[in-house]
């Protein structure tokens, strides 16, 4: 089986869904799980997670984003991009100028109504099933930040721009928003996902490095895919390696709490660090472990015992 974090190109036409369910085919194995939807028109980074490293799925979806997108102007639709039914048409007569100014506007930490269809979960039932029932219910704002927006460029009823946001943000109904405040109207025509950076761990996925699926087939085929998958403990540059003892190795396999006696290393700084990489007798990377201050200990933060 393999375990690790791969960074996955996902091309247009492909579901998240069906990215995992075509890599399940390829590596031959269950146990993989994404960090993040792309809607299926979507494209770029898709942050894969295997065997093991399934355990950094609900770390992995805390990350900021980057994206280059496409709005197109005057027109509004159901599902706020071009694959929607249209809803409205309209002129576009802003100014450059205008454009700009309300687009640069949104580089602050908003209140943004999610759209109807999305996977937001409400009374148990995910919104696009109530949309594609024809319902349309009202959802409540979620605070959303964007970082950075880069007008890349304008050739209307286009404008392309490259937007740095945190989690949870929506870049379709960034484009609602945008074209809504213009008077004009306006849906999401391209998306690109071109990074993810994760803040717990401090590593960053770029599409300029991501793999396709054809491109993966092709690596298993020839036996070096292990060279594109970067080991869990890899994600996790900034903290200290740890060894156990003979004694504390006992204590590691079972999730106990471990002691400063239980490491090879000598004179650690507990408190400074405060999260530590554990590794078993045998060299191992077994377990993420936190000190907890109070009772002098350090208890397990995630175990990827395989």
């Amino acid at each position: 089986m393999y375990n690790g974090v791969m960074n996955v190109y996902k091309e247009p036409g492909y579901t998240s869904f069906d990215v995992v369910a075509r890599l399940r085919g390829i590596l031959k194995q269950k146990k993989i799980g994404h960090t993040g939807t792309l809607d299926p028109d979507a494209e770029g980074v898709l942050v894969v997670c295997l065997g093991n490293a399934t355990k950094l799925c609900d770390i992995l979806t805390d990350k900021d984003k980057s994206y280059v997108a496409t709005l197109l102007l005057g027109i509004t639709t159901d599902t706020e991009d071009v694959s929607g039914q249209v809803l409205s048409k309209n002129e576009v007569n802003c100014s450059e100028e205008e454009i700009k100014d309300v687009i640069m506007s949104y580089v602050c930490e908003y209140e943004q109504i999610p759209p109807m269809y999305s996977a937001i979960k409400v009374n148990g039932k995910k919104l696009y099933e109530l949309a594609r029932e024809g319902k349309v219910i009202e959802r409540t704002p979620r605070k959303v930040v964007i970082h950075n927006i880069e007008i890349m460029d304008i050739q209307l009823p286009r404008v392309t721009f490259k937007i740095s946001c945190g989690k949870g943000t929506y870049i379709r109904s960034l484009c609602r928003d945008i074209g809504n405040q213009l008077g004009c109207g306006g849906v999401m025509e391209h998306l690109l996902r071109d990074s993810v950076f994760s803040t717990e761990t401090g590593k960053q996925f770029l599409s300029a490095d991501a793999l396709s699926l054809n491109d993966i087939e092709k690596i298993v085929s020839m036996g070096d895919i292990d060279r594109y998958i970067l080991p869990v403990e890899d994600m996790f540059p900034n903290l200290k390696k740890l060894h156990v003892t003979e004694a504390g190795d006992k204590k590691l396999q079972n999730g106990n709490f471990l002691g400063a006696s239980d490491f090879v290393e000598k004179n650690v700084d507990f408190i400074r660090d405060s999260k530590f990489l554990v590794y078993s007798l045998d060299n191992m990377f077994t377990a993420i472990y936190k000190y907890d201050i109070s009772k002098q200990i350090l208890q397990v933060d995630k175990m990827f015992k395989l």
